[in-house]
């Protein structure tokens, strides 16, 4: 597609969302795309907005280097399973705990939910109207029957009494004749007036909700592994709970690697602002972790190594110094502390330098790489599914869309571009290199492109972004 000029005295604001988007595709060559992609060295620092000094693609005497990653799919894999090879619970989850109800939202149910009580526990009025008994006419008790009230004398044969909706049927109820299908004389007596019956009569059993409708005491109202939505957490505490046996939120720590880093102001004489540390927290909740840490590391090995010694979270997150470089000390401080490398490279562009490592029977470390879209990359690829499964949450529903244009593609890695739904139909978005945000930040999911690129209609693999997917697990605060 080729982009299309303002027309005179058309402002660029006028164009379509789609055209102020749209990825520029082959018409152009790589140097001049937009994204900064290129073939080798797209995912370490370089290019404003990177973090962290190492240079993915290059070693330290300069010389291009590559190597191969794990494949993408296998890496989601592997952080998936991670937590099942481990030394934690047999299904890889953390070990349940008992919370309030108001502290549930978003966990995963690590016990079925027992009803402890028939639902409803009484016979209650559907409605507000007469409880009667027998046919009609009745007669009509004074003193009503309200919700909440203890039980009242049961009614004899030809005696009715107003109730409200809940409220607990007295006994020897027939049925409940709701206010507008009935009528009293000048003789205080209740007519039934609804033209769909005969007068006089109701059907027995009428507008009652009897007791155990819903469920029986004992019954299995939801099993092990179900998402604490808002109806769940009041199905609970109708069913007559105050606590939930749920699985917890993974804690998580966040260390922002590099001393190029401003937390305020405009970049200067070198200095860039830290994107990445507003980024990583929110996102991380809304992945359904607890932050527990957030903080700036410097670009000394001991600093790391201290750092990651004096963490007790379930998962550390990392940003830059993943690579080869001369201030890249993730490998260094990982050796000393004898953790287990379990992905050390990903075949996915951006973000090929991320890594994934199990510190010790239940620490993890995901370490991303310091572009801010590289590192976007890592959240999806490595600590999403580690994160989910650590949670018990399930996985996402794998979908596909076809892309409205071509997006070129990596000669041998998959390609994670962003890209926004228009009706039934994907749209890669500008401004997609591993340096960028802007691309993702108008996003609604993440293509996945094979290598070698894709052609428009092509139908690729998407990877909602968690507020664009909306559900339970949006939790940014």
């Amino acid at each position: 597609m080729t982009p299309r000029t303002p027309r005179a005295g058309e402002d660029a604001d006028d164009l379509g969302v789609e055209e102020a988007l749209a990825l520029v595709n082959d018409a152009h060559t790589p140097g001049d795309r937009p994204s900064g992609d290129r073939t080798h060295g797209d995912d370490g620092a370089g290019g404003s907005g990177s973090h962290g000094s190492g240079s993915h693609g290059a070693s330290a005497s300069g010389a291009p280097a590559h190597r191969d990653g794990t494949d993408w799919a296998e890496a989601r894999a592997t952080a998936a399973h991670a937590p099942r090879r481990g030394g934690g619970h047999r299904g890889g989850h953390l070990p349940p705990v008992s919370v309030p109800l108001s502290s549930a939202l978003g966990l995963t149910l690590a016990a079925p939910l027992i009803a402890l009580t028939d639902l409803p526990s009484f016979d209650t009025s559907a409605m507000d109207g007469w409880a009667v008994s027998g046919p009609g006419p009745w007669d009509v008790r004074e003193e009503g029957v309200l919700a909440g009230h203890t039980a009242h004398a049961p009614l004899t044969d030809g005696e009715a009494v107003r109730i409200a909706t809940g409220a607990r049927v007295p006994p020897d109820t027939t049925a409940v004749l709701r206010s507008e299908h009935g009528r009293t004389d000048d003789k205080g007596r209740l007519h039934a007036t609804a033209a769909t019956r005969a007068p006089h009569t109701v059907s027995h059993g009428q507008d009652i909700r009897p007791r155990g409708q819903e469920c029986r005491n004992g019954d299995q109202l939801l099993p092990v592994g179900t998402l604490v939505t808002p109806p769940v957490l009041g199905m609970a505490a109708a069913a007559g709970y105050d606590t939930l046996t749920v699985v917890p939120r993974p804690r998580a720590a966040v260390f922002v690697l590099g001393d190029e880093l401003l937390g305020e102001g405009l970049p200067h004489e070198g200095l860039i602002r830290d994107a990445l540390g507003p980024l990583l927290p929110p996102w991380l909740r809304a992945l359904g972790a607890d932050v527990v840490d957030v903080r700036r590391v410097g670009d000394e090995e001991d600093a790391l190594h201290q750092a990651l010694k004096g963490c007790d979270a379930d998962v550390v997150v990392t940003t830059g110094g993943t690579a080869a470089g001369p201030v890249d000390h993730v490998h260094p401080t990982l050796r000393r502390l004898g953790a287990e490398l379990l992905v050390d490279g990903v075949a996915v562009r951006p973000g090929h330098p991320m890594l994934l490592a199990r510190i010790s029977e239940k620490q993890y470390l995901v370490g991303l790489p310091g572009n801010p879209l590289a590192a976007v990359s890592g959240l999806v690829t490595l600590a999403e599914p580690l994160l989910r499964t650590l949670a018990a949450r399930p996985a996402p529903e794998g979908y596909t869309l076809p892309l409205r244009d071509a997006v070129q593609g990596h000669p041998y890695d998959t390609r994670l571009v962003p890209v926004a739904l228009r009706g039934d139909r994907a749209l890669p978005l500008l401004y997609n290199g591993p340096a960028m945000l802007r691309g993702i930040a108008a996003a609604d999911a993440l293509a996945v492109v094979p290598p070698g690129g894709a052609k428009p209609g092509y139908e690729a693999e998407l990877l909602d972004l968690p507020w664009a997917s909306g559900g339970i697990g949006v939790c940014f605060t």
